[in-house]
């Protein structure tokens, strides 16, 4: 009888879970996680060597460092084109000291990182992911495309980083602003006739283009009261280039100008004395305008993208918008999305914005 109180005693700890057998270790804790993609990975909980590779890199990195885990847990990343070194080390002063990829690493080279987990975009995942996985390293991939597809990836990052009280304060500080903006421009009795343009010189020609109608900017124009005038063009799966003939045929009423090397505002102060261009009802009107732009442009499936729709609505309606103060929410995302004091937003951010600010 005590040899089976003794088993029946122990087999009840072992199941509650209380305590353990002495020299026996625990056994390994693992969640899993259905990311982006579609796909469930098993991970041990809290990894700790984190690495971020691969195009669209910089919109990973910004939405991983949401959370106050990530300066410790990644340990590698890529360097690209809007590199992560121009806001990284506001974030992360020890960002100089991880592996730094070299454009377009390739698995074997992420893999001689040792990371125990890679986070990629999505689109990632046949050439950089697969052969990952193939190397039994664990990739998670996210979207962040859509206002939607964003919030599910910051719940995949809570778990990624065992937060995720986090993951939903971050989701309510985004869907509270969101809510925000459609009710200041649901009393709105004209919307607009917007035009979002991306200027581009690469090789030394100068295009403009529209992006798709399922793409973020779109979305974004849409919410702040605004007709996006350009959705209903047969684009690809990428910016369409639009000549000068098809914008003053659209004829918008507003225009916002994007320049993903930060040189908007240059370049909307020439369009406005450019003969051609002053032709059109939207600069005559002083409708044209450089979009807001810190570290990266506010236009982007980046965390920045909330600012992005409140200057928007600042900008396509004015009168419906006046208590929104886009310098006080410019200091408040950083100091509740990235944990920066405000000594640090006057020196690092405020100098750098850049766009027709209200």
């Amino acid at each position: 009888m005590k040899r089976t109180a003794l088993l029946l005693s122990l087999l009840a700890i072992s199941v509650v879970g209380c305590s353990q057998l002495p020299g026996i270790a625990p056994a390994a804790q693992t969640m899993e996680i259905t990311d982006a993609t579609g796909h469930t990975i098993t991970l041990q909980e809290n990894p700790e060597n984190i690495a971020i590779a691969g195009k669209a890199m910089v919109m990973v990195q910004d939405a991983i460092y949401l959370f106050a885990e990530a300066p410790e847990r990644v340990v590698a990343l890529e360097s690209r084109n809007q590199s992560a070194f121009a806001f990284l080390p506001v974030v992360d002063s020890g960002v100089h000291d991880k592996d730094i990829f070299e454009t377009n690493v390739g698995p074997e080279q992420i893999a001689a990182a040792k990371p125990d987990l890679v986070i990629l975009k999505n689109f990632m995942a046949e050439s950089i992911g697969e052969p990952l996985e193939q190397l039994g390293i664990p990739v998670v991939y996210l979207d962040l495309e859509t206002p939607e597809a964003f919030y599910l990836d910051i719940a995949v990052l809570g778990q990624v980083f065992g937060n995720s009280d986090r993951a939903d304060e971050i989701t309510d500080y985004y869907q509270t602003r969101v809510s925000r903006v459609e009710e200041m421009v649901s009393g709105a009795v004209d919307k607009p006739r917007v035009l979002l343009l991306r200027y581009n010189a690469d090789g030394g020609e100068v295009a403009f283009s529209v992006p798709p109608a399922s793409w973020l900017q779109t979305n974004l124009v849409e919410t702040a009261g605004g007709v996006p005038i350009w959705a209903d063009l047969e684009v690809g799966n990428g910016w369409t280039v639009v000549n000068l003939e098809q914008i003053a045929a659209w004829d918008p009423e507003q225009i916002f100008l994007v320049d993903y090397a930060g040189g908007a505002s240059e370049i909307a102060a020439g369009l406005k004395d450019n003969p051609i261009w002053t032709k059109l009802g939207a600069v005559q009107k002083d409708q044209l305008f450089a979009f807001g732009y810190d570290f990266y442009s506010w236009d982007q499936p980046d965390t920045r993208w909330i600012l992005g729709l409140q200057w928007l609505a600042s900008r396509i309606h004015p009168d419906l918008t006046a208590e929104l103060d886009i310098l006080a929410e410019v200091n408040s995302f950083y100091k509740t999305l990235y944990f920066l004091d405000q000594e640090t937003i006057d020196s690092e951010v405020l100098p750098i914005l850049t766009g027709d600010l209200p």
